[in-house]
């Protein structure tokens, strides 16, 4: 019988199994290896690890946590989860191996969805991203375009200003209201309601935007609204409340309390999964710390 089991080994999987691993309980994390983050060339904003590459931080973060004999990290994927009637949780692994633990922390990350435009996917993480306190220093003072329609435009748009001066919305085929336009003229922010064709550029780089009744945009920088989904259903399953958020974030997040908890008893979840900030590695390491201290004070109780 294990302490806790996490189930997702990205910064916040990581942050709680380094927690309970200091705290000496018998955790083991199991990392599918799909963190959404690697696309990045850098992690931006997280203290003292600025500009870091992702695959690097987590083989470092991995390395940390091998130097406490209670933690283990397992390779695999988890695509099911139980509770018994006595509160432990059974956990199948890949190879046929099962596990329990009386605590279980599920940090799974989330799906991103961004529109299926042509072009997009291979420069996602690069010149096209979708939270400027991650990018925006690494695309300061280009000509950037935000691909949004409605108030979660107008406010990425205008947000975007703070990095460069030459910002254009793109609504994609929806009109603006009167309103908007006159909150963009303010804050010199250009906008364009064609419809998007696809990306265009050399390589990896983003170089123009074309329409689909023709034309372009020269823009190297693109800002995109993307949707955040949960990867399974095992928080659903484990009877975790799951709530979609439709304010400028569009999170489907795992319902937890300041603490991480679920409200079920020994469920806890942290990171992507479980936001109601913007999701960022810097946030993901602290609700990992979180629910890991909040797991092992959880376990204190039952001795």
């Amino acid at each position: 019988m294990k302490d806790c089991i996490v189930i997702g080994g990205g910064a916040a999987g990581l942050s709680a199994g380094l927690t309970l691993g200091r705290a000496r309980r018998s955790t083991l994390v199991v990392d599918a290896g799909r963190q959404s983050n690697l696309a990045a060339s850098g992690l931006g904003g997280l203290l003292g690890h600025d500009g870091r590459p992702p695959a690097a931080y987590y083989a470092a973060a991995r390395a940390e946590l091998a130097a406490y004999p209670s933690a283990e990290v397992l390779h695999g994927d988890v695509t099911g989860a139980e509770r018994h009637d006595d509160g432990t949780f059974e956990v199948p692994l890949p190879g046929g191996r099962r596990e329990r633990a009386r605590a279980l922390v599920l940090a799974p990350g989330m799906d991103y969805r961004y529109p299926p435009l042509p072009g997009l996917a291979e420069r996602w993480g690069g010149d096209v991203f979708h939270c400027p306190f991650c990018h925006g220093w690494e695309t300061r003072d280009r000509p950037t375009a935000v691909l949004a329609s409605g108030p979660v435009g107008v406010h990425g748009a205008l947000n975007l200003r703070a990095w460069t001066d030459d910002v254009t919305l793109l609504t994609n085929g929806v009109a603006l209201s009167g309103t908007e336009r006159d909150r963009l003229a303010a804050g010199r922010v250009r906008w364009d309601e064609r419809p998007v064709a696809a990306l265009t550029g050399d390589g990896p780089r983003l170089g123009a935007v074309t329409f689909t009744g023709g034309g372009e945009l020269a823009v190297t920088a693109l800002l995109v609204k993307a949707f955040l989904h949960q990867r399974s259903t095992l928080a659903r399953d484990l009877g975790a409340t799951v709530t979609w958020s439709h304010d400028h974030l569009g999170v489907e997040a795992i319902t937890v309390d300041p603490m991480c908890r679920t409200g079920i008893p020994g469920l806890f979840a942290a990171g992507d999964a479980a936001t109601s900030v913007p999701p960022s590695a810097a946030a993901a390491v602290a609700s990992g710390h979180l629910a890991g201290a909040s797991a092992a004070v959880y376990l204190s109780a039952g001795y």
